[in-house]
């Protein structure tokens, strides 16, 4: 959530970034009805202090024998009029309320404007793998060597789910735990949190309101305010732990790395781009987050990429980074690198990792705060980062570790989670 008196103060300047984003966001309506709450506030105050002022004259009056039913028929229609003006300030608070948290976040000074078309790319790690053989592509690859169940999946669950067997799932769990070492290593804690979530999870990592129909929710009664849904991410989740809290600042920066399936409604279509595992409905994924400093941010961010970017170059894949446009970031954050691995036989690249920084948005909404230099509380940064997703890694691993044979060489670095295990055969 951006904050109100930086759009009531400089709002032009706010829409000049946020046009970045979204060039149809205008602030007319906000600050009309801003400017309307802020006067009747200030009447009511005038009123309420009237009221009290004459109640505390009554008992006086009629002490002194005087007259008192013209003054407590005055006190009673102020009452009724103070209640129609807050009823009125209720009604604009709502409205304010509203358009406030529909509001993207800001994007930082040096994020262009516009959609895909304007990401850039600004790295290249590897080279593309050059085959001596006809390639296949990774359905046909976990198919013959029965890693992946895609027919049972889509009995069970429909399209867009799938069992993981025998080698693919002893694969799918070597990625998982080479993740979460490496995290631990690097000093992350490691996190195992809930799945169901409410409905404060999803408004304070800022995907609610706008994206409420896109999660699954639990409850089929009642307002989904008052229900619960399957996390789309453990970014979710975790940005959340510390909701309405004051962290000590020694205790920042803290690191955390989350391991969950992730559960989207939107499982992508039908184009071969989409085949087989690269969108489903549910999926593993390890996410890190940190809290930090406003002062911390910068190299918190840096550091994420770098770790994400490390743990697919570990695995010998060929990937690249790229740096997305404004309108190509989620609405909850200023900025966002994409690392994005080499699937051949589409011919692209699809992304595997976003590191996200998204400052004090998510804060304000969660109200998590620190107490700075002065002693003073102030929201802290939230940042997060794949580290990483498999649904892609594990097909990118798949197709570019393929042998002439139809066999799969495994990245050494997850052979020690495979018993030393060094080939995938049928």
């Amino acid at each position: 959530m951006l904050d109100l008196n930086r759009i009531r103060n400089n709002p032009q300047e706010v829409l000049d970034l946020l046009w970045r984003k979204n060039p149809n966001i205008n602030f007319d309506e906000l600050l009309k009805a801003d400017k309307e709450r802020r006067e009747l506030l200030q009447e009511t105050e005038k009123m309420k202090a009237e009221r009290n002022r004459v109640s505390a004259l009554v008992p006086k009056l009629k002490k002194e024998g005087k007259p008192v039913d013209e003054t407590i028929a005055a006190m009673k229609k102020l009452g009724t009029d103070i209640s129609e003006m807050d009823k009125k300030v209720a009604e604009l608070s709502s409205y304010i309320n509203t358009f406030m948290a529909e509001l993207p976040n800001i994007p930082d000074a040096d994020v262009v404007a516009g959609g895909k078309e304007n990401n850039a790319v600004v790295k290249v790690v590897g080279e593309k793998p050059v085959f001596d053989f006809e390639a296949k592509n990774h359905v046909d690859l976990c198919n013959n060597l029965k890693m992946i169940d895609y027919e049972r999946g889509a009995k069970v669950g429909g399209n867009g789910f799938w069992f993981y067997r025998h080698d693919g799932a002893r694969l799918e769990w070597a990625l998982l735990n080479f993740f979460i070492s490496e995290h631990i290593a690097d000093g992350y804690e490691f996190i195992l949190p809930p799945h169901m979530l409410n409905y404060n999870c999803g408004f304070g990592a800022g995907q609610f309101p706008k994206f409420a129909e896109e999660v699954y929710w639990i409850d089929s009664e009642g307002a989904k305010e008052d229900g619960h849904f399957l996390l789309p991410t453990a970014e979710t989740v975790l940005v959340n732990m510390y909701r309405d809290e004051i962290i000590d600042a020694n205790e920042l920066p803290m690191k955390f790395a989350g391991y969950t399936p992730c559960y989207r409604k939107e499982a992508g279509s039908y184009r071969s781009e989409e085949r087989g595992m690269i969108r489903g409905h549910q999926f593993n994924k390890v996410e890190m987050i940190q809290y930090t400093t406003p002062e911390g941010s910068d190299a918190a961010f840096e550091e994420m990429l770098g770790k994400a970017a490390r743990l697919v170059e570990k695995l010998g894949l060929h990937f690249r980074i790229s740096k997305l446009a404004a309108g190509d970031c989620s609405a909850s954050m200023a900025r966002t690198y994409d690392i994005e691995v080499w699937i051949p036989s589409m011919g692209i690249y699809k992304e595997v990792s976003s590191v996200s920084n998204a400052r004090e948005y998510q804060a304000r909404r969660n109200n998590t705060r620190f107490r700075n230099a002065q002693g003073k509380p102030e929201f802290i940064h939230t940042l997060n980062g794949s580290g990483l997703a498999t649904s892609r890694i594990l097909p990118a691993i798949v197709e570019q570790y393929q042998n002439a044979d139809g066999s799969i060489t495994i990245p050494e670095v997850l052979r020690p989670f495979m018993g030393g295990q060094e080939k995938i055969t049928k």
